[in-house]
């Protein structure tokens, strides 16, 4: 296994590659900018320039990895179609790449709340409809597959357990980006997750228990 991680200079891909790491898992990270990956990876990561919008970038990015985790994801801007672009259009990219080079397990995290056209959220430019688009994209294209819908994203880490549902359950509560990098990691190795949309948010209620198992629920 080796794992291609996008979007790793973000806040939950940065955990993501940290945690791989730390697992001792392959990794190599997908990066824009390589200095500021210089200054936010950890030491001996190896590191790939790319864009999801430039699809020639990407096949020589993936090399021989044979798992992505796509953690890319609009940031607030004025530009109107900056989550239509990085949101969808990249994911899309991403998928047809995936597919040729015959990505065994693909890893999108979204978010939650994406089928409610009405949300606040939406007010930027529509994001959370363009990730409903790319789910959607990536559930048609036959790669197997894992879509993780978070809730709120915290920076601290809690000591809550997760609530795992299956998709449209869930529409409100958060979870620490540490364990979204757990949940993303966890499901390349648990049949329970594949093929699978898993809304995730962390409560005081939620059960103790491996995650595959709690994969299996939903």
């Amino acid at each position: 296994m080796k794992v291609l991680v996008v979007g790793a200079t973000g806040r939950t891909g940065s955990r993501i590659v940290q945690q791989l790491q730390e697992r001792h898992i392959p990794v190599v990270a997908l990066v824009r900018d390589l200095e500021k990956a210089e200054t936010v990876l950890p030491p001996g990561i190896e590191i790939k320039v790319g864009n999801v919008l430039e699809p020639a970038t990407l096949a020589a990015a993936i090399g021989d990895c044979d798992r992505i985790i796509c953690a890319t994801g609009a940031t607030p801007s004025l530009n109107p179609l900056e989550p239509y672009l990085v949101d969808y259009e990249g994911i899309k990219n991403l998928v047809e790449v995936a597919k040729q080079q015959q990505i065994q397990h693909f890893v999108l995290v979204s978010s939650l709340c994406v089928s409610q056209f009405f949300h606040p959220l939406n007010l930027f430019w529509l994001i959370l409809y363009w990730k409903q688009q790319a789910e959607r994209y990536l559930q048609a294209s036959g790669l197997t597959y894992t879509i993780v819908r978070p809730g709120g994203l915290k920076e601290e880490n809690t000591q809550q357990p997760p609530v795992i549902a299956k998709a449209d359950t869930l529409f409100e509560g958060s979870i620490p980006r540490a364990q979204v990098a757990e949940i993303c990691i966890e499901s390349l190795f648990a049949p329970s997750a594949q093929n699978k949309v898993l809304e995730v948010v962390t409560r005081p209620d939620g059960v103790v228990a491996p995650l595959s198992e709690l994969f299996a629920q939903v």
